[in-house]
């Protein structure tokens, strides 16, 4: 037993404490990261999120509408041939790269031209718009509006 006043470790608990010449002693901030809770589960999270972010179905359009398109396409063509602006305002679904759906996307601009062959809008700033993902297209001739949805 011990005696009150006295303890085993009296001899030692005032000296300094030991430094060592090869290691630097270690900052009080990462000395108490070493003890914060640390994500078992990385990414968890980001997938959690990814899952709940919505998406909307792409429509499909019919025989008919695709043909008023193709028309309205036709009368954009002579537009540009004649060298006159084509103002317009496109809605358009735009796929997710990351899963099934995606987005319809608003887009304002002058269009550069209509390629027939892979079926594409090009915009002047270079977007490039699949036809069969057009679902309205607002052209903006001479001051007046025309819209069709498609």
């Amino acid at each position: 037993m011990e005696e009150k006043g006295t303890c085993q470790y009296d001899d030692i608990i005032h000296l300094p404490n030991p430094t060592s010449a090869a290691h630097p002693r270690m900052s009080l901030h990462d000395r108490a990261a070493q003890f914060s809770p640390f994500a078992a589960l990385t990414g968890y999270d980001a997938a959690i999120r990814e899952t709940a972010r919505l998406t909307d179905e792409e429509k499909e359009l019919d025989e008919d509408v695709t043909e008023r398109m193709d028309e309205e396409m036709r009368v954009i063509q002579e537009r540009l041939k004649r060298g006159l602006p084509v103002d317009v305002t496109i809605t358009y679904f735009e796929p997710d790269e990351k899963k099934s759906g995606g987005a319809y996307v608003s887009y304002v601009g002058n269009i550069k031209r209509v390629d027939e062959y892979e079926r594409v809008v090009v915009m002047e700033d270079g977007v490039v718009i699949h036809m069969e993902r057009i679902v309205s297209l607002c052209t903006m001739p001479c001051g007046e509006v025309h819209c069709n949805q498609f």
